[in-house]
């Protein structure tokens, strides 16, 4: 059986610190604004769950706990590549007995059939290497009726160019180099939702068409 630490993912992000985003809300008034106005227009779509959530690329936590809060779960299982990221949200919210972080690979998600109430996939799936694998998975494990939501550059072209001046100019972008392998031009998002047999309720792009933001269901 291959090692997370085998796969493209992990090689790819093995650069980005443990807490980015939690060092990115403190000290970087550019990402604060980013990363609140992103998660401002998901709370707008989560609705209230009973049971599990599952968060995939939780790296250090910070969008974990907004989910846990807004979807009022009894649990969210937080998984990501990075081994160094979960020990980090593992120390950093040890007090929150409500979040349980863990290492995993969203191509061969642990999980029964059917065991989540919703599914996360924030600003994730440009980064795997099988979209199309990783939304079965994602299906496999949803209860009936269950709901996912996922968010991904739209890669259009005020997109790309914000990101190349990322990348390559802006001090701290360079740890994201070569990490998107994935682009959703064209609506390809709600394509492979539907490809993935899910209903897609909710499709929308916000921060001038840069993000396209989804919710599906499970039918």
């Amino acid at each position: 059986m291959a090692k997370i630490t085998d796969s493209l993912a992990y090689e790819l992000h093995k650069a980005v610190p443990p807490n980015w985003y939690y060092q990115s809300l403190k000290v970087d008034l550019l990402q604060n604004y980013w990363h609140r106005r992103r998660f401002n227009e998901v709370r707008k779509v989560i609705l209230k769950v009973e049971g599990e959530v599952l968060d995939i690329g939780c790296a250090d936590g910070m969008f974990t706990k907004e989910i846990l809060d807004k979807t009022g779960a009894k649990k969210v299982i937080a998984m990501d590549i990075l081994k160094s990221s979960v020990n980090w949200a593992k120390k950093h919210w040890k007090n929150n007995k409500r979040m349980q972080f863990v290492v995993g690979d969203a191509h061969d998600l642990k999980y029964k059939n059917q065991y989540f109430d919703a599914v996360f996939a924030l600003e994730v799936l440009e980064h795997v290497e099988n979209p199309k694998r990783v939304l079965r998975e994602i299906r496999r494990i949803l209860k009936i009726g269950g709901y996912g939501i996922f968010l991904v550059p739209s890669d259009n072209f005020l997109f790309r160019i914000v990101w190349y001046l990322w990348l390559h100019y802006y001090p701290r972008g360079w740890v994201w180099r070569d990490t998107h392998i994935q682009t959703y031009r064209n609506n390809f998002l709600v394509n492979v939702c539907k490809d993935a047999g899910f209903k897609v309720e909710i499709s929308k792009k916000f921060n001038l068409g840069m993000l396209h933001l989804v919710r599906v269901r499970r039918v």
